[in-house]
């Protein structure tokens, strides 16, 4: 029986957010053939370090892997949007030091993800809802991290959810970060289409 499995963080666990509404794993079991499980195994405030706990974790049984984490340690380096600096090449090395921080990891965890041996599918990092002028630069910064995130998936020919795509209006979240019912809707259906790619007439 098939069984996929939600790794990750809030992208996947935002029940807190939805007021009492559906959260993702709860939309995305409807979408899915009868004969198919969907556990969440994904927790609110995950970071890249934490998913190898969760892999751990996982129903022995699980058949697929789907994967969204990444943006809380983003969020980390947001203070670097506030630094002064002396120039455009000294922001730039605070990024590039950032992201290269932040590949290293997540290259580490997708190892232990993708040794499992189950078809594993990633997500990028929505740009979430954050105003402006905020939006605009939290964009510029997130396309360096999401960057690293294709780059590696791609080395391990992991197929990608590009939630940059998927959560594009305001509605979309409950909070500046967090996606609300409407949002989980769309994530939830990406899931089933890529859970469909994969497995045609599962």
């Amino acid at each position: 029986m098939p069984h996929v499995v939600l790794l990750g963080d809030s992208i996947f666990d935002n029940a807190a957010y939805v007021r009492g509404g559906p959260d993702v794993i709860a939309q995305l079991r409807p979408l899915l053939p009868d004969h198919w499980r969907a556990t969440l195994a994904a927790v609110d405030g995950a970071v890249i370090d934490g998913v190898a706990r969760q892999v751990a974790a996982a129903p022995p049984d699980a058949t697929h892997l789907v994967l969204s984490v990444g943006g809380n340690d983003a969020l980390g380096h947001v203070g670097l949007l506030d630094r002064r600096a002396s120039s455009s090449a000294e922001v730039l090395g605070w990024f590039a030091d950032a992201v290269e921080e932040f590949e290293q990891r997540y290259r580490r965890m997708l190892g232990v993800v993708v040794a499992r041996g189950l078809p594993v599918v990633a997500c990028t990092i929505y740009n979430g809802n954050l105003g402006e002028p905020a939006q605009r630069l939290a964009t510029v910064a997130l396309a360096l991290f999401n960057d690293a995130i294709v780059r590696v998936t791609r080395e391990h020919d992991v197929p990608v959810i590009e939630l940059r795509d998927v959560c594009t209006v305001a509605g979309d979240y409950a909070n500046p970060i967090e996606p609300s019912v409407q949002g989980g809707a769309k994530i939830a259906h990406a899931i089933a289409d890529v859970l469909e790619w994969l497995d045609p007439g599962s």
